[in-house]
């Protein structure tokens, strides 16, 4: 195997790893915000606009991180600045 399948190899697999772990913790957080914001409605009605605005912010706040990571893997398969560098150009 040459050193350029190697590296192709490794980013798609490095960029599986990058999705499925790092939209893990985001999933839970989410999951998490949204029973406290409604176990927080349950108690108070009256409050339930400045919780629900509060809550999207948060969930816009906790999905930015599994974005990221999202944009990363895609980085590794489709731009990878490692291929220049093996390929010799």
């Amino acid at each position: 195997m040459d050193t350029l399948s190697l590296v192709a190899t490794a980013s798609i697999l490095i960029a599986g790893l990058t999705t499925a772990i790092g939209v893990i913790a985001p999933s839970l957080g989410q999951g998490r915000a949204v029973a406290s914001a409604l176990n927080a409605i349950a108690q108070q009605p009256d409050a339930s606009p400045t919780i629900t605005r509060t809550l999207f912010v948060g969930l816009a706040m906790i999905e930015s991180s599994g974005i990221y990571c999202f944009v990363i893997s895609m980085i590794l398969i489709f731009a990878n600045p490692f291929w220049n560098h093996f390929a010799g150009n």
